[in-house]
């Protein structure tokens, strides 16, 4: 099985995160699929990357479009079809078993200051690790990324 990065954030906001998972994801030449639970939401994340400025610039795009498989980073609510490499979950979006031998990377994104985010979570961590991937938590609780479990 492959392996799922857990990120709690509790310092950091989800923009500020994305944007360092996904241009280090780029850095490698992976494409990445950042799948969300809700069109309105990754709406209102497509607009916020388009003014995070030229620095932080991601090339990205809501799928839909005609030229969805040309996107380096592809903001969807289903799983791309398109052979992406990497994988990013945000808001509770589910990610698969199966998907996480199908990808270099996968990252769950969580908020640590909304308890149902937590749990839900916490049961992502439990049903992949139960199937056999390998997972890793990341948490920031002390200002920093620091690695906390590991299975």
């Amino acid at each position: 099985m492959g392996q799922v990065n857990f990120y709690h954030l509790t310092h950091s906001s989800l923009e500020e995160v994305l944007t360092n998972l996904a241009s280090r994801a780029l850095e490698q030449g992976w494409k990445v699929e950042l799948r969300g639970t809700d069109a309105d939401r990754l709406d209102r994340l497509d607009q916020r990357l388009w003014l995070m400025g030229e620095a932080s610039f991601l090339p990205h795009g809501l799928a839909g479009g005609p030229h969805d498989a040309l996107q380096p980073i592809l903001l969807t609510t289903m799983p791309a079809a398109d052979g992406r490499q990497a994988v990013m979950a945000v808001d509770g979006a589910q990610v698969s078993a199966e998907e996480t031998d199908a990808h270099h990377r996968v990252w769950i994104l969580f908020d640590g200051n909304d308890p149902q985010a937590v749990q839900h979570a916490r049961g992502q961590w439990k049903a992949l690790t139960g199937a056999g991937a390998k997972a890793i938590y990341w948490s920031e609780e002390g200002g920093r990324w620091e690695k906390k479990a590991e299975s």
